[in-house]
């Protein structure tokens, strides 16, 4: 499995390929070499990454995909369709889902997400508006959200 890394603004991001398809990104606390085999897919993974820092992409078009059960491939769906600089609470997912009761099973598959960023875990948020957990700290998800709400031009002094 080809691994590689790519240095953001808010740590080492390491991408994995499984037969030719991204099958995981995360971000690194501690600082690591740079190595790694390049694909052309984790290349192109790593340059719309890059693009997307840059404040100059909001959907990635690289082949990507994780394992996962129905329920939680139904939930990374409705994840990928929280536009770029909005964010949805887990109680309106579980809405979206016909079920009110069913907060703590998408936030279980929420935080089951390999794929950070390109299946945009980050822009779900508590109910009252709050910032909830999240895999990358909570200061990461913060500035994912802060970025994409100054990239979609809702720039705001301070958004939680």
């Amino acid at each position: 499995m080809p691994i590689a890394h790519y240095r953001s603004p808010i740590g080492v991001v390491r991408i994995e390929e499984t037969e030719g398809i991204i099958s995981a990104i995360s971000v690194l606390d501690e600082e690591t070499e740079l190595v790694g085999p390049q694909t052309e897919v984790t290349k192109l993974a790593g340059q719309q990454l890059h693009e997307y820092f840059a404040g100059k992409r909001s959907m990635f078009d690289f082949p990507y995909q994780q394992p996962g059960t129905p329920f939680q491939q139904q939930v990374w769906q409705e994840l990928c369709k929280v536009e770029f600089g909005k964010t949805k609470s887990y109680l309106q997912l579980a809405e979206q889902f016909g079920n009110p009761l069913a907060i703590r099973a998408i936030a279980s598959a929420n935080g089951k997400n390999k794929l950070w960023i390109v299946v945009p875990c980050h822009r779900i948020i508590g109910k009252n508006g709050e910032l909830t957990g999240y895999a990358g700290g909570l200061w990461r998800k913060k500035w994912l959200l802060q970025h994409e709400a100054i990239v979609a031009g809702k720039a705001q002094t301070e958004l939680f």
